[in-house]
């Protein structure tokens, strides 16, 4: 396992008689993008503001780099809110080397990792406007930037493509993976699985404040395998359903020209070598993978109570 720089022991917080965090616990290697999921109300945001040193826990420890969190500890991370929390009136560059000098810069150093930044995403023009001139994606832009000018040793995003077109979106997806292969560890916090799936190697799946689901991504997709695959072939298909028997069933076939393309669920533990062996004796195999489920899936799974499962 790689060395965590981030460790939550046994973390508990309470607010009066509500729960909010109940013994989590997790490990963030150095280096990842981890993860940080749960539905509205899971307390993700409590964890990242105790991560922040906004809050402490009642009881458990947060270690950084192998050390209790202490406050200095801030100047090395970074923290993208889901709340937006510019000064409207100001004027953008005044307030971006503001931001910059509370994390520790001096006013050398914030113009010259902003001056970087500014040309990177194109925000030079926006300079001498005022925050409540710019759209919501450009102020979102603004307070990425702010988050990273500083080179934070772990980043903290949280819900950072809110407001942000398909364009917008991706660009600052590689902003991120530049990052993290530049060294920093970036903890994602998202409702968007589709961008898990692409940019996380590993999560903790948080609901009702209580860690219920943690590991590799690819790792927990396989684990929820529905046993479920997708073949395409050319052929007879009336050949290909009686080489299934009734070990499988068809959940969907689509036919394009000469080549049909069909789901096929398991419901037996036949091998996929001796499901292969049975059909390439009827039909000509194109194509034949494992149909993992999506992490949207397992998302969904873990977190309704199965009472509401129909």
């Amino acid at each position: 396992m790689d060395q965590p720089i981030l460790e939550a022991r046994n973390v508990n917080k309470h607010f009066g008689t509500f729960h909010v965090l109940d013994d989590i616990s997790l490990v963030i290697p150095a280096g990842s993008i981890y993860g940080l999921l749960g539905p509205n109300g899971a307390g993700k945001t409590t964890f990242i503001r105790i991560l922040n040193q906004i809050t402490a826990p009642d009881t458990g420890s947060v270690q950084f780099n192998g050390r209790d969190i202490k406050l200095g500890d801030t100047a090395s991370i970074g923290y993208l809110p889901e709340e937006r929390g510019l000064y409207r009136k100001m004027k953008v560059w005044e307030q971006a080397i503001y931001l910059c000098r509370l994390k520790g810069m001096s006013k050398a150093e914030a113009t010259n990792s902003l001056k970087d930044w500014f040309t990177r995403l194109n925000m030079k023009s926006w300079a001498d406007k005022r925050v409540d001139e710019l759209s919501k994606g450009m102020q979102q832009r603004l307070q990425f930037v702010v988050s990273v000018a500083h080179g934070p040793e772990l980043l903290i995003l949280d819900e950072p493509f809110s407001g942000f077109d398909p364009v917008n979106t991706e660009e600052l997806k590689k902003e991120i993976l530049r990052l993290n292969e530049e060294g920093t560890t970036i903890i994602f916090s998202t409702h968007n699985m589709a961008s898990v799936e692409e940019l996380c190697s590993e999560i903790t799946l948080i609901n009702k404040g209580q860690n219920i689901l943690s590991g590799k991504v690819d790792e927990i997709q396989r684990s929820y395998s529905k046993s479920i695959y997708g073949v395409s072939f050319k052929g007879s298909q009336v050949a290909f359903a009686n080489a299934l028997g009734h070990q499988f069933e068809i959940e969907n076939l689509v036919e394009k020209g000469e080549l049909s393309n069909a789901l096929i669920k398991a419901h037996s533990s036949m091998s996929t070598k001796d499901l292969l062996g049975s059909l390439i004796q009827q039909v000509d195999i194109v194509s034949f993978s494992e149909k993992l489920p999506s992490m949207n899936d397992v998302f969904i799974d873990m977190v309704t109570p199965k009472s509401e499962v129909a």
